[in-house]
């Protein structure tokens, strides 16, 4: 082991080279000498060892033995509703499992949309046998002639697939013994035009090692970078270019762990545009998308520290993420907010509080610790926003304690 990790990375694939070369001239003697015995084998297969109609013998054996007899048994009232439905989930469970085998085996390209077909019908009669158990409570409203046409159909194109399989295993038992006796020849003609073939091209494939090495090296980086860009584009609101529900759902609890881990302060907004349905409905939504864009840059214009977070968190409702900034600070950012989008003058004829667009916000502050319930801030900032609306809209309300201890206040603005 130490020689060959000694050796450089040609020496290495060529040593490899050397060790397939001995192998497949092995694989060749013994090709030669088990032929017959693969012959006895394949009629082992075709005779008694015929999986895939074993598989779906059996799934035909559950559907019969086992899902209609338990739905006779239950109309029949020999067995008890639940106990019919632990059977019933049961049985499918078993027939799943067949034919996920049955599907893992070989298929032919002209054998797949039949396969499919039948994976679905299979999928929708366990569907329709479930949900007699979910949408029937009394024992004599289940209809046994719709589950009786359900399983004919099932036996009816299981059975389609049986013969098929059947007829596939006749013919290729009949074109192996058919080649039978060619097939001495042709192993040890392929097996020689492979090793001159790999005796070949060896020389050119050890000569481009080296760049096709490079070369995948600057696709990893592209495709790392590409990746990076993807997984931006998932975290970011299309219309205001903020970070998203999702991403405010990751990076929460990641800062809120970390503020934890700290003890430091941390802050959570949230902000909804005051009577923003009156908005779209007098101005039209593409008036309103641009109202969204306006506040959104707001916000991204007074939160510019690499630690502040700010998020569309759907329709006319934002958030704020803030770590390491105490109450004051926090009191200040909201009134600036506030501000600066009332500032923006954008007119808003149908609003009760200002003849321009304005804003309000339900503020937490709070020092994190490990008693912090993690949904805590999301809950009070949402009861603090709606404080400020019944305070009367355009202002925020800031809490500085999770638990109400302290008293709330409401800043007007």
């Amino acid at each position: 082991m130490q020689f060959i990790e000694a050796l450089k990375l040609r020496s290495k694939l060529f040593f490899l080279f050397i060790l397939i070369t001995i192998g497949l001239i092995i694989v060749g003697i013994m090709g030669a000498i088990n032929i017959n015995s693969m012959k006895k084998s394949v009629d082992s297969l075709y005779f008694g060892s015929l999986v895939p109609v074993t598989e779906l013998n059996e799934i035909l054996q559950i559907y019969h033995g086992k899902v209609a007899t338990t739905f006779y048994n239950i109309k029949n009232k020999e067995i008890s509703f639940d106990q019919a439905n632990t059977q019933v989930q049961s049985s499918i469970r078993k027939i799943n499992k067949y034919w996920s085998q049955y599907e893992s085996h070989f298929k032919r390209d002209e054998e797949l949309e039949y396969v499919n077909y039948v994976s679905l019908e299979i999928e929708n009669a366990n569907k329709h046998f479930t949900s007699v158990f979910q949408h029937n409570k009394d024992l004599k409203d289940i209809n046994i002639v719709s589950i009786t046409k359900y399983i004919t159909h099932l036996h009816t194109i299981i059975k389609k697939m049986i013969q098929y399989e059947i007829e596939i295993a006749k013919y290729d038992r009949k074109q192996f013994l058919n080649k039978y006796n060619s097939t001495l020849f042709e192993v040890g003609i392929v097996l020689l035009a492979i090793i001159i073939a790999v005796l070949f091209i060896s020389y050119h494939v050890f000569a481009s090692i080296q760049r096709d090495q490079t070369k995948l090296e600057i696709t990893t980086k592209k495709l790392k970078r590409a990746n990076k860009k993807l997984e931006n584009v998932s975290y970011t609101d299309a219309l205001t270019s903020l970070h998203n529900r999702r991403y405010f759902n990751f990076i929460y609890d990641k800062e809120l762990k970390r503020a934890k881990r700290t003890k430091c302060h941390i802050t959570f907004m949230m902000l909804d545009i005051d009577f923003f349905k009156q908005y779209n409905d007098t101005y039209g939504h593409i008036e309103g998308d641009f109202a969204l864009k306006s506040v959104a840059k707001v916000l991204k214009d007074t939160l510019k520290r690499p630690s502040d977070f700010v998020f569309r968190l759907g329709g006319e409702e934002f958030g704020v993420l803030l770590t390491d900034t105490d109450e004051l600070n926090s009191a200040k950012l909201a009134q600036n907010i506030c501000d600066a989008i009332r500032g923006r003058e954008i007119r808003h004829e149908t609003s009760k509080v200002n003849e321009f667009v304005t804003i309000s916000i339900g503020v937490v502050c709070c020092v994190a610790d490990d008693a912090l319930d993690d949904d805590a801030l999301i809950s009070l900032a949402d009861k603090m926003l709606y404080e400020a609306k019944e305070s009367g809209r355009d202002c925020f309300v800031l809490s500085t304690d999770v638990s109400f201890a302290k008293v709330s206040k409401k800043v007007s603005v």
